[in-house]
C-alpha cells in the first residue's frame, strides 16, 4: 500500500517539530549565556517555577487532566519524584556547564547518551546487544577513557548529563507516561523547594529577579516556555515520524552545541578532545549503521 497524502503531511510536520525541538535544544547555550551573571541555582529555580506555570496554562487550555491521575497513583507519583530529581539535576548541571565554559563537555554528554541508553537497556530491561552494538559501545567507552587518561580525571559533567538523562528516559519508559502531564507533575514536585529558595535569596538581598534588569527578568520568565515547548514539540514529532528517524535527528542538538562552544565562545578543543570525540562519533556511526541494517531486515 502507498503512503497517503495525509500520512505525508503528518510525516513532514513531524520532521518540522523534531527539527524545531532539537534545534532549540542545540542553541540553549546562547540563551543561558545571557543569564551568566545570575547564579545557576537561581536560574534553575526560576526555570522550574515558570515551567510549572506555563504547563498549567497549556494543560488547562487543552483540557487535559491526566496529570491528576498521576498525582492520585502512589506508584506513578513515586516514579515522578525520582524523575523530577533526575531532570532537575540534569537542568542544573547543564546550566552550570554553559555558564562556566563547559559547553563542549555538555555536548559530549549528549553524544554519549545513546550509548548510555543501550547499557541501561541491557542492565535493567534485559536487552541483548548485537556484536555491532558491542563494538559501538566499546568505541564510546574508549572515547571517555582516553579523555580521562589524558587529563587524569573523569569528564564528570559529560557523564552526569548522559547518565541522568538516560536514567530519566529509562524510568519514563518503564512507567509509560505522557510527556507533558508527566513534566507537569515533576515541576509541581520541585516547585515548593524552588519557591522557598527564591524567597530565601530574595529575603537575603541576593535574589536576581527584579534586581538586575527587566531583560534578565524576561529571560528568567521565558525559561518556562523555552523549557516546555521543545518537549511538547518533541512529543508531537515522536507520534508522527519513525523512532529511528528521531534518533538520527537527535545528533543535531549536541552538534550545534559543540559548534557554539568552539566557534562562538572559543572553548578549547585540543587534540585530546578531538581523539575522544572521534572515538565517540565512530561508535555512533557504527550504532547508526546497525539501526539502518535492522530496519532493512524488518522490511524484507
Amino acid at each position: 500500500m502507498g503512503i497517503t497524502v495525509q500520512q505525508q503531511k503528518l510525516y513532514k510536520s513531524g520532521l518540522v517539530y523534531a527539527l524545531l525541538s532539537y534545534g532549540i535544544w542545540g542553541v540553549f547555550p546562547l540563551y543561558w549565556k545571557l543569564l551568566s551573571h545570575v547564579p545557576p541555582q537561581q536560574i534553575l529555580a526560576h526555570r522550574i517555577v515558570w515551567s510549572l506555570l506555563f504547563l498549567m496554562i497549556i494543560l488547562t487550555w487543552r483540557r487535559e487532566r491526566l496529570f491528576l491521575q498521576y498525582l492520585a497513583s502512589p506508584r506513578i507519583l513515586g516514579i515522578l519524584i525520582l524523575t523530577g530529581a533526575l531532570i532537575g539535576g540534569n537542568w542544573f548541571t547543564y546550566i552550570y556547564a554553559v555558564n562556566n565554559n563547559h559547553i563542549v563537555d555538555a555536548s559530549l554528554g549528549y553524544y554519549i547518551n545513546p550509548m548510555v541508553n543501550i547499557l541501561l537497556g541491557v542492565v535493567f530491561l534485559n536487552e541483548r546487544l548485537t556484536r555491532v552494538q558491542i563494538i559501538a559501545v566499546a568505541f564510546a567507552l574508549a572515547g571517555v577513557a582516553f579523555l580521562t587518561f589524558h587529563y587524569g580525571k573523569l569528564p564528570l559533567i559529560s557523564l552526569f548529563l548522559a547518565f541522568s538523562f538516560g536514567c530519566y528516559g529509562l524510568l519514563r519508559k518503564k512507567a509509560n507516561l505522557q510527556s507533558m502531564p508527566g513534566l507537569m507533575v515533576e515541576t509541581l514536585i520541585l516547585a515548593p523547594v524552588a519557591l522557598w529558595y527564591l524567597w530565601h535569596v530574595n529575603s537575603a538581598g541576593i535574589g536576581a529577579f527584579g534586581h538586575y534588569s527587566r531583560f534578565a527578568d524576561l529571560l528568567l520568565i521565558l525559561g518556562g516556555p523555552v523549557t516546555a515547548l521543545p518537549l511538547f514539540w518533541f512529543g508531537i514529532a515522536a507520534t508522527r515520524i519513525p523512532l529511528s528517524t528521531l534518533g538520527f535527528i537527535q545528533y543535531l542538538s549536541p552538534t550545534i552545541q559543540l559548534l557554539i562552544g568552539i566557534f562562538v565562545f572559543s572553548e578549547p578543543f585540543d587534540a585530546a578532545y578531538l581523539v575522544s570525540f572521534g572515538l565517540v562519533w565512530t561508535g555512533l556511526g557504527i550504532y547508526t549503521y546497525s539501526v539502518i541494517v535492522g530496519m532493512k531486515r524488518r522490511t524484507i
